[in-house]
């Protein structure tokens, strides 16, 4: 069975603390994803990066401030977890890593039958990613420890709802 990590939005609007949608304090979570991202690599699995990138009118920014805009630096990934070669790059403009993106299509030609999930915010893109790939019949785990939010009560309800209604194994 192949499988793959998602490195969901690792970006400085969410994990710069002048980020538009901060987090936070991130440290802790760009600790644990740069962990995980080598333990990846080092077992020859796919890492591949799942990038929030908007137009300066996208209907998002009806919800939430702009954020992610292309070709600025808010949507950046943070320097501790800058792609590599031979990783992968997927951007979307929704919540969902898969909606109008190839990320299925990508996942499909690699074999990949078992998806991990890292990154933020875990009620939002790693919520809405989990529900596509469980609705796609991908396994899907994510670690407690490699996502995050800005709301904890949020947080947890998501990782909640992945585990009890999606079947997602959370660790």
């Amino acid at each position: 069975m192949a499988r793959a990590l998602l490195v969901i939005d690792m970006l400085r609007d969410f994990l710069d603390e002048d980020g538009a949608l901060s987090i936070g304090d991130a440290r802790q979570i760009i600790r644990n994803v740069a962990k995980r991202t080598e333990e990846w690599r080092s077992s020859g699995n796919p890492v591949i990066y799942i990038l929030d990138r908007h137009l300066p009118d996208d209907a998002e920014f009806k919800m939430f401030p702009p954020h992610c805009l292309a070709g600025e630096r808010g949507g950046e990934v943070v320097d501790e977890l800058a792609p590599r070669e031979g990783d992968i790059r997927i951007y979307k403009r929704r919540y969902s890593a898969f909606f109008g993106t190839d990320l299925d299509l990508t996942l499909r030609e690699l074999g990949v039958t078992e998806v991990e999930l890292a990154g933020v915010c875990t009620q939002i893109c790693v919520l809405y990613t989990a529900a596509d790939a469980s609705m796609l019949n991908y396994e899907v785990t994510v670690r407690r420890e490699c996502v995050a939010s800005f709301d904890e009560k949020a947080h947890e309800f998501a990782l909640q709802e992945m585990e009890k209604t999606l079947g997602v194994k959370v660790l």
